[in-house]
């Protein structure tokens, strides 16, 4: 299997490091953004650079619009609505120390999810690593 997916997962693992603490900066303090403000904002900026990588690479929405599986991105953009919503409401609100390791959980459900979902390959090292995570976001989250 080709591993040029480990350059863009740990670019966006870098990346999404930052979100919360920036998050919480800008929708807590005398100049608080309201939660769903940034939302907008950022996802809107989201777009923008969506649009550019769209267009930088030649792709074309129409042949897509009604591709069957089409329902899974709508459901899916749905879910991820609702979760970030919740992630920065959730971040003006607590702190970071805290919000993060709970909403990190999501990493933990979505390999469960392929597992037995999607049938990817389940190995004892894999539950091994599932069970730590829960333990770590459990002691890191303080809850």
């Amino acid at each position: 299997m080709d591993s040029a997916y480990l350059f863009y997962a740990l670019l966006a693992m870098g990346a999404y490091a930052l979100v919360p603490p920036l998050m919480r900066i800008a929708t807590t303090g005398s100049n608080a953004i309201p939660s769903d403000v940034a939302v907008v904002i950022s996802n809107g900026l989201l777009i923008v650079m969506a649009l550019g990588v769209v267009w930088y690479t030649n792709q074309q929405f129409s042949e897509h619009l009604m591709s069957p599986n089409m329902v899974y991105v709508l459901a899916a953009g749905f879910f991820l609505g609702v979760g970030i919503l919740a992630l920065y409401h959730s971040l003006a609100l607590g702190p970071v120390s805290v919000v993060t390791p709970i909403f990190a959980m999501f990493l933990v459900f979505s390999s469960v999810i392929g597992f037995f979902v999607l049938g990817e390959d389940f190995t004892a090292r894999k539950g091994l690593g599932i069970l730590f995570a829960v333990l770590a976001i459990y002691l890191v989250s303080g809850v």
